[in-house]
């Protein structure tokens, strides 16, 4: 039905629909056309009119913040000409709605309790074309925190649990925020003891004489909420039980944020799904909650071909089968060949994350493995094994790992000691040479042997988030056995962790520490193969095996280095990194990032059979030099997420380090994560 009444309606929507815009002289006209049979066109005719721009925002009562500074918090700015990509630039009165809520929460992590914004008016001029915008503010006193108390009746919940959960200090400048962070804290504190629930009241009093904010937190307990019904949404692949046994709730337990949150990072570090949410929402009755899991496939599986170059492999190339997700059950399965200078690999993996239906991850391994390490050290190992390996959580975050390897090691020890730093056979020594006095006693690890290794390994991940984490730790202790059957008999024990730490401004902060230490028993010493080496991306600053014990020839009278030869491995390693990631100011299509480092540690000890002195002739001795001094470095890497792949460039400056080390001031390698 047509009335008069209801097309002026239209127009106003119509002419608020512009200045929504910026458009405050659009005119709206409605015209009717009468028709036959009782009817009519009706025609809006519209002349839009320029945009309205802001030709000036000023503000009236600052003392404490330039009009400039004030500027920038606001969302609104003012028009020019030069910047034709600016779409916040017209005025519009949400949006200055929104900029007084800006200027109130600036002013108030500030310490300026009492800020208000009395008014804000916007002015057209003459023409129609600009406005000039003004706020009128009254910033009040700086106040300080004073008191801060708790005050709760909860049985499980003491006043000093929660008074240790808020980040909030007395005598600290007062910050509105840190009063919504000292709930969530309290929050999430109340869920860990039982209170899924609680209704937390900030009571907040000013004391304008001595200028200081008194806050008293109410702590109660809400109504107890069951969940009803727990939804998956968005697997179109992945079957429910996959996503399911990943929660830590079920349908008819106490409705639980904390638990829910784990839940939802568990799902998360599946792998499986770009995003995932986990929202609640009011069941059938009140005391029910109805918990919806939305996930967003990605895909898991991969084939892939790469070709590349290494600083320290030189040309790479890889092929690989992937499956993340095998059949949407979470089962992975990998089937990978690759050669490089170095490496050359062949090996099937597979893993089963709930075996025979249980919370129990098993799996096997196959590889044949052939290592060349003639260039850096003294000899060069084929591997050929199988494992097995299974899997379980002991505690919510804690996991305890078994192992059990059948391995055929096939070593061949280098014939000739090598001047790495010339090149040149100075002197030539065939140190294998069965006639040869003064042989090494290396070459006594040549040959075959089958090791059987039983391995243990407990990791404790506190982790906020499982990639990229900004707050926690993780912490991994391995031990594993050798002589349990099989030629050899050796001990290894190693130990990593890391803390994380997410600063303002995209920055990270995290150090990373590991060490290890082997050792034979029942006679045995420590074979070259089954000894640590250290350089490349484990040590930043030195080449690959660059440090640790190594063969030299000394001058026998001043007991000077004069050639510097294989590196032969440690039985103990410590080494700490620190890192800092720092953003780029490119954007995310760039694919580039970086980050500040530090390096230090040390490598060391060898069996007493390997530190041998060879007399070489009347002048020179062969030697090995296993002291464990502090190497160090630093620098700077940069990523790039490349077309044909990530890769990492590291620019390092090594600080502490021995005349015999090899360093490596630029290397250029397939990316790794912090």
């Amino acid at each position: 039905m047509f009335t008069p009444a209801r097309a002026q309606a239209d127009v106003q929507r119509i002419v608020e629909l512009y200045r929504r815009a910026g458009r405050f002289a659009a005119q709206v006209t409605p015209q009717v056309r009468e028709l036959d049979q009782n009817r009519v066109d009706l025609i809006f005719e519209v002349d839009e009119g320029p945009v309205t721009g802001v030709r000036d925002v000023n503000f009236i009562g600052n003392e404490e913040f330039s009009d400039r500074r004030l500027r920038d918090v606001i969302v609104t700015t003012e028009s020019s000409w030069w910047n034709i990509f600016q779409s916040n630039d017209n005025y519009d009165p949400d949006r200055v709605e929104y900029d007084r809520e800006q200027l109130r929460q600036f002013y108030s992590n500030r310490g300026y309790a009492d800020f208000r914004v009395v008014s804000a008016v916007a002015e057209l001029t003459p023409d129609q074309r600009d406005f000039f915008i003004t706020f009128t503010v009254d910033e009040g006193l700086r106040y300080e925190f004073g008191d801060i108390r708790v005050s709760t009746e909860l049985n499980r919940l003491s006043e000093s649990l929660l008074l240790a959960a808020i980040p909030i200090r007395e005598g600290t400048v007062f910050r509105g925020e840190l009063i919504e962070d000292a709930i969530d804290a309290m929050t999430y504190v109340a869920g860990t003891v039982g209170y899924a629930n609680v209704d937390i009241t900030p009571v907040v009093e000013r004391d304008r004489d001595n200028r200081v904010v008194n806050i008293t937190f109410e702590v109660n307990e809400g109504p107890r909420v069951f969940i009803e019904r727990i939804d998956v949404v968005g697997n179109t692949r992945t079957l429910d039980r996959v996503i399911r046994r990943e929660m830590r709730v079920n349908e008819g337990d106490a409705f639980n944020r904390v638990l829910l949150d784990r839940s939802r990072q568990r799902i998360q570090a599946l792998g499986f799904f770009n995003e995932v949410t986990v929202d609640d929402s009011e069941g059938s009755q009140p005391d029910r909650s109805v918990v919806t899991v939305t996930v967003e496939e990605q895909s898991t599986g991969e084939l892939a071909f790469a070709a590349g170059y290494s600083s320290s492999e030189s040309f790479l190339f890889d092929v690989s089968v992937t499956e993340r997700n095998l059949r949407g059950r979470g089962q992975f399965l990998r089937l990978r060949a690759s050669s490089s200078q170095q490496r050359q690999q062949l090996d099937l993996r597979f893993t089963e994350p709930r075996f025979m239906g249980r919370e129990v991850a098993a799996g096997f391994d196959l590889y044949s493995l052939r290592t060349d390490y003639r260039d850096q050290s003294s000899f060069e190992n084929q591997s050929t094994g199988i494992g097995l390996r299974a899997g379980f959580p002991v505690a919510e975050r804690t996991n305890l790992g078994l192992t059990y390897s059948l391995v055929q090691d096939d070593t061949q020890i280098a014939d000739l000691f090598v001047d790495h730093d010339s090149n040149i056979l100075t002197p030539a020594i065939n140190q294998c040479d069965p006639l040869n006095p003064a042989r090494s006693s290396l070459c006594d690890q040549e040959g075959t042997f089958l090791t059987s290794l039983i391995g243990v390994t407990i990791n404790w991940d506190q982790r906020n988030q499982p990639i990229r984490a900004t707050r926690g730790f993780d912490l991994q202790l391995s031990q594993d056995i050798a002589g349990l059957g099989g030629d050899l008999n050796y001990l290894r024990t190693e130990i990593e962790g890391g803390v994380y730490y997410g600063l303002w401004g995209g920055f990270r902060a995290s150090f990373r520490g590991t060490a290890g230490f082997v050792a034979g028993w029942g006679g045995d010493d420590v074979r070259i193969n089954d000894r640590f080496f250290k350089g490349g991306q484990s040590f930043r600053g030195f080449d690959v095996a660059g440090i640790g014990p190594r063969q030299i020839v000394v001058n026998t009278t001043t007991g000077e280095l004069e050639t510097a030869g294989d590196a032969i491995g440690g039985n103990a390693y410590a080494i700490g990194s620190l890192n800092l990631d720092v953003p780029l100011p490119l954007p995310d299509s760039f694919g580039l990032g970086a980050a500040l480092f530090a390096d230090f540690g040390t490598l060391g000890v060898v069996d007493a059979a390997s530190r041998e002195t060879v007399v070489l002739d009347a002048d020179s001795s062969l030697i090995v030099d296993d002291s464990t001094s502090l190497r160090a470095a630093a620098g700077v890497s940069v990523f790039w997420d490349s077309p044909f792949g990530p890769v990492q460039f590291d620019f390092a400056q090594p600080l502490a380090y021995e005349d015999f080390d090899r360093r490596e001031e630029f290397r250029f390698s397939t990316r790794t994560n912090f």
